[in-house]
């Protein structure tokens, strides 16, 4: 099954924006594979604007030259990614990021590039041209380089056939599609053509949809054609966001599960922000987050088993940095727990259990949502012997009672 577990990787976004280049791209898959690929991290995604040869900043610049091939799909920059030269595309990085025991992906627009529907670009593998699936009434409101299709017609089917062919000639194992998951009803064909598509490349690819809202009214839907999508716009590092992402994770959670996961953004861990042009600075080039704040993070994204997509630039890792993405009993709650959910959740605390899929014992998490250091208890019907919290380690075999930082959180395995 293509994402039986919440998938774990880094993604591009948050500390390079629309200026990433082969060489940072390959920099993080290597420490990827020496420090983070035994705790479960395993994809590396390039995201947006990775056609664009001009791009230096975080920003979009609105109708720029994109390169693509005649069937009017986009390729890499080659002075971004030198590897990409002579039509080779993605492969040869997906080839280097495959060789050290990683998967690789890519971020996509939905649609084809507006510049390909102006010259009426031949389709590939068909009889169709770009002109015919192109709808020109269809256009992203912050990044206005691509057309939506018009999803009804043959043409818009063969378009998207045609560059997951193409995803999978490179090597692509994940496909992050932008512009889509939070426009229902508009898009919800064209998300079910896409995941056709997808599905019919020939490689297993894990579908992505992006950004949010999703309407949780439309749950099953995306359940049924995308294997994770986003229950939150662009998620960054400010305590506000985090706190009112408890009442989506309160929302999403039921809907967690082997094949489909409700995604709550990147983690904005680390360094953030590297390019000139980066927009909401709280950090300066580093996460705003407290470390109070990042175990909070971590954990609410662990017991709603979100996907854990880390934004930072990984070499820069610091040691708390490192010690977040490492610590495996609090990875292994994606894995080895079922049906996380909140007990109770205030304007002040936050108390979530999930039970363990193989019924030795559960965890249980407290999180402090005040601004002022809170006792707070737990009261679990399910008995156990032993407790142990997984950030400090200790072990207790009392009841669930922890004194928390403001913005921080505990959480134990208990048997």
């Amino acid at each position: 099954m293509i994402a039986q577990y919440p998938p774990m990787g880094w993604n591009s976004w948050d500390c390079w924006g629309a200026a990433v280049t082969e060489d940072t791209v390959r920099k993080n898959a290597e420490y990827m594979a020496e420090k983070l690929k035994p705790f479960g991290w395993e994809y590396v995604v390039v995201d947006i604007q990775w056609a664009q040869p001009t791009a230096q900043t975080h920003d979009y610049v609105p109708f720029a030259r994109m390169t693509m091939d005649e069937y009017g799909r986009l390729t890499p920059a080659v002075n971004r990614f030198p590897s990409a030269v002579d039509g080779q595309g993605f492969a040869p990085l997906a080839q280097y990021v495959h060789s050290l025991g990683l998967k690789f992906g890519i971020h996509i627009m939905r649609g084809l590039p507006r510049a390909a529907a102006h010259a009426n670009m031949p389709i590939e593998g068909s009889a169709f041209t770009c002109g015919m699936a192109a709808d020109p009434n269809s256009i992203c409101a912050w990044n206005p380089d691509m057309y939506g299709l018009r999803a009804e017609t043959e043409a818009a089917r063969a378009y998207y056939d045609s560059i997951f062919r193409l995803y999978a000639q490179w090597g692509v194992d994940f496909v992050k599609c932008d512009d889509i998951a939070r426009e229902y009803p508009r898009c919800e064909r064209e998300i079910e053509i896409i995941s056709q598509a997808c599905a019919g490349c020939g490689r297993e690819m894990v579908l992505s949809l992006s950004p949010g809202p999703a309407p949780v009214e439309r749950a099953e839907h995306l359940k049924t054609w995308a294997n994770m999508w986003r229950i939150t716009d662009d998620f960054w590092d400010k305590w506000e966001p985090l706190k009112a992402m408890f009442e989506r994770a309160e929302k999403w959670c039921i809907h967690a599960g082997p094949g489909h996961w409700p995604d709550a953004d990147m983690l904005p861990l680390g360094a953030l922000r590297q390019c000139y042009g980066q927009p909401n600075e709280p950090g300066k080039g580093w996460t705003g987050f407290t470390p109070e704040e990042q175990r909070c993070m971590m954990t609410l994204w662990c017991m709603m088993r979100s996907p854990l997509m880390v934004g930072a630039d990984l070499p820069k890792n610091d040691g708390f940095t490192l010690s977040l993405l490492t610590n495996g009993e609090l990875l292994a709650i994606e894995k080895e727990s079922w049906c996380g959910h909140p007990t109770r959740t205030t304007d002040e605390e936050s108390l979530w259990i999930a039970p363990r899929k193989d019924g030795r014992g559960f965890y249980a998490a407290a999180f402090n949502l005040s601004d002022e250091e809170r006792e707070i208890a737990l009261e679990t019907e399910a008995p156990f012997e032993t407790a142990l919290e997984l950030w400090s380690g200790r072990e207790s075999s009392g009841p669930l009672c922890v004194r928390l930082a403001p913005h921080d959180a505990a959480v134990w395995l208990c048997r």
